[in-house]
């Protein structure tokens, strides 16, 4: 219970080299091996790391390992955050939470029925500047909340990623890739979503690869790129966002909560820090000063609180049933963009 949770990284990526640099940050939790399909890559990861190189069953199965850090492409996550349950270990994965809910909603009981923790990105509103946010809100500093507006907006990821076609396949695009980040904001300061309305459009159907050895290649999209929602609020209150893989060369990111007598604005909800922005009436700006976390400003914070918790027998944030809430938010709007209506969510 005092040493760090030994932890096992599954996808050899680009995010997994972000944990795995990052995580001497943290007490409670320490990246012991490494797998990934390509067993090359798992070789060149785990000697870059120093960590034990295994192949995804002898890592699931190995005794040592704890924690199954999952970071393989969406499509496949429900198979292997089963597989790691089955194998009697915590899960903690990165969004979204699987490529739909239905598949989100088996793992939250698999987990629950098993008793194990399943955690799952995004953490960053576990950071010191959303903490900041919603402590004033709590202490009234805006007064009654009335809605949020969340912005993010990129180029995609078929300019950097050698493997975007993920991202534009079921459980991408950008309203389950990054409206995770605001939705998860979103609830966590305001609570959870009714129901859902908005717009989506996809208006470049083809991309070309512009990184790693497929450099050129054409790819097609099978999902929205530019979607522009409305949330309705179960405590009352709405909030708009809108997210985009269509504004190129750009990276627009940002929350506003609006109250009755103030309203906050908050940084980008990709990324720890940034300023918070008090505004009361017309004139009175204040930017809050808040304390930082130092190093534990990073992806890993939503481990490190999960395995806090575990040892301490509470009930860890950045949880598989508010991961699954925000993946049903994201799916509601994307059948409102299809289907034209407001779509409501299961209150259970």
């Amino acid at each position: 219970m005092t040493q760090p949770m030994r932890v096992g990284v599954v996808g050899c990526g680009i995010i997994a080299g972000r944990y795995v640099k990052d995580s001497p940050a943290f007490e409670h939790w320490q990246p012991v091996a490494c797998a990934d399909l390509d067993t090359a890559v798992t070789e060149s990861f785990a000697a870059e790391h120093g960590l034990r190189g295994l192949t995804i069953d002898a890592l699931i199965a190995d005794p040592e390992i704890e924690l199954v850090l999952n970071l393989t492409p969406p499509k496949v996550h429900a198979a292997l955050v089963r597989a790691a349950l089955a194998g009697g270990k915590h899960v903690y994965t990165e969004k979204p939470l699987a490529a739909t809910a239905a598949e989100g909603r088996e793992l939250v009981v698999e987990a629950e029925e098993l008793g194990l923790r399943l955690g799952c990105a995004p953490d960053t509103f576990l950071g010191s500047a959303y903490e900041t946010g919603r402590r004033l809100i709590e202490e009234g500093a805006i007064g009654r909340p009335l809605g949020a507006a969340a912005t993010m907006l990129v180029g995609g990821p078929d300019g950097w990623h050698p493997n975007a076609e993920m991202f534009y396949r079921a459980g991408g695009g950008p309203l389950l890739d990054i409206a995770p980040y605001y939705l998860t904001a979103i609830v966590s300061l305001l609570g959870p979503i009714a129901s859902v309305a908005g717009f989506t459009e996809t208006p470049t159907p083809e991309r070309t690869l512009g990184a790693g050895p497929r450099a050129g290649e054409v790819i097609t999209v099978d999902v929205p790129t530019h979607a522009a929602t409305v949330l309705r609020l179960e405590r009352g209150g709405l909030a708009t966002m809108t997210v985009s893989f269509e504004a190129r060369d750009q990276y627009l990111s940002g929350l506003v909560v609006y109250g009755s007598t103030g309203s906050l604005v908050l940084p980008d909800a990709n990324g720890f820090g940034g300023d918070v922005i008090l505004r009361r009436g017309r004139d009175d700006v204040e930017t809050v000063k808040y304390a930082s976390r130092g190093a534990q400003e990073t992806r890993g914070l939503g481990i490190e609180e999960l395995v806090e918790s575990l040892r301490a027998g509470r009930p860890h944030r950045a949880s598989g049933a508010l991961a699954l809430h925000v993946l049903e938010a994201a799916e509601a709007a994307v059948r409102a963009g299809d289907e034209r209506r407001a779509v409501e969510l299961d209150p259970s």
